[in-house]
């Protein structure tokens, strides 16, 4: 494995996307909010999610998938955060999420596992590891039981909230999909190679496939450009698609979010972070 640079004290706020913050102060200003996380927490949901996910894989350590377990701890290293408990799960689907707002914990599909190497691993567990950081995680488990909790509350306020219900899923949506490019930066930081985070959303978008020796990361790039150098129509239409589509995708927009990290990138950001300047911890600036 490479040698990788460990940004101490390193904050959130320093990969944070400016469209995150953006989306999530807007979400935050629906008034239905606070009433679906507090139901959230009176059903117990997160610990219902934790002993599910534990009942169905296997957690990793020292002694069991060690690999995944010192890339999962290198990772946290770099990103110098706490280390969540991760879990390997079967599955032919590739996919990893993260969750546990009280206890996090990031999960891996077996399928990903052999869809990816062992570097390109560094940029999806530090993607999840984003998510942690950044705290997404309590919006992202509201999210993933949002449609349910909203029927109950809609039920009890007989339909009177419906506007507001339109206005928290539409809000979600939009914040969704923003956070996945600030996670996407915390996966670049931590594989430290924009070649190889591209590599792992090609893979990632693609699936398992014999063919791999054969995917180009330029001719990736130029789709990326492309989908990106569009009409306003077409911008509308991207719009309308992935408000109706993001429901049955936990990491939308693939494409769309490498031609974000590659414009990161470019913007010298990425740089000035491996270089040492980032914004820290307030802890960490006073030590």
């Amino acid at each position: 494995m490479a040698t990788r640079k460990h940004f101490e004290g390193i904050a959130a706020e320093a990969f944070i996307a400016d469209t995150d913050r953006w989306a999530l102060d807007k979400l935050k200003r629906i008034p239905l909010l606070p009433q679906v996380i507090q139901k959230f927490y009176e059903l117990g949901l997160d610990r219902w999610f934790y002993c599910y996910n534990m009942s169905m894989s296997v957690r990793c350590g020292p002694t069991q998938y060690k690999t995944l377990y010192d890339i999962m701890r290198e990772s946290a290293a770099v990103l110098d955060m706490p280390e969540p408990e991760l879990y390997l799960t079967s599955n032919p689907f590739p996919n990893a999420w993260t969750s546990g707002v009280e206890r996090p914990y990031i999960t891996l599909r077996s399928s990903i596992v052999d869809t990816l190497t062992d570097e390109e691993l560094f940029h999806l567990i530090g993607h999840e590891l984003g998510h942690i950081k950044a705290k997404h995680v309590l919006y992202k488990s509201v999210g993933a039981v949002l449609f349910p909790l909203l029927e109950m509350i809609g039920r009890r306020t007989f339909g009177l909230g419906d506007v507001a219900t339109i206005g928290l899923i539409l809000a979600y949506e939009e914040w969704s999909r923003q956070a996945e490019i600030t996670a996407d930066r915390a996966g670049l930081l931590v594989s430290q190679s924009l070649d190889i985070s591209v590599d792992a959303n090609i893979a990632l978008t693609a699936g398992p496939t014999r063919l791999r020796g054969e995917q180009s990361r330029e001719a990736f790039m130029e789709q990326a450009r492309a989908y990106q150098d569009t009409s306003i129509m077409d911008e509308l239409g991207k719009v309308l698609i992935f408000l109706s589509k993001t429901g049955t995708y936990s990491h939308p927009m693939p494409v769309h979010r490498t031609q974000q990290l590659e414009r990161w990138v470019l913007s010298g950001a990425f740089e000035r972070i491996m270089a040492g300047d980032y914004e820290r911890e307030p802890e960490a600036v006073s030590a």
